[in-house]
């Protein structure tokens, strides 16, 4: 249920991961951000209200804790979603390149 509507907003922001703009896991902390600091309506958003605790600097680097074993659990697989997703991206980019297109011109040292 948590995982679904955390791929649906990942799959909304799918241009932003192949133009570079963001990794899937910054993608994460922005969803976890944006339902942690509205009111929960809905179970989704209790649930992440009560399991996750998120932490950020100024330099935008971020911490996302479980504040229970079901939130590690939680926040484990979120985590490794957002990673596996981020691959499938990766592997569906490589499909139709060739070893020579990664050539590069520097000399060999």
């Amino acid at each position: 249920m948590i995982l679904k509507e955390f791929s649906t907003y990942l799959q909304q922001r799918n241009n932003d991961i192949l133009e570079n703009k963001a990794t899937a896991t910054k993608i994460l902390c922005e969803w976890i951000q944006y339902v942690i600091n509205k009111n929960p309506k809905n179970h989704i958003d209790k649930i992440v209200h009560k399991e996750i605790m998120l932490a950020a600097n100024k330099s935008g680097d971020f911490l996302i804790v479980g504040k229970s074993e079901s939130g590690r659990v939680l926040v484990k697989a979120l985590y490794n979603y957002a990673l596996s997703y981020e691959h499938y991206i990766m592997s569906k980019w490589l499909i139709d390149k060739n070893p020579d297109d990664f050539k590069n011109d520097y000399p060999d040292f």
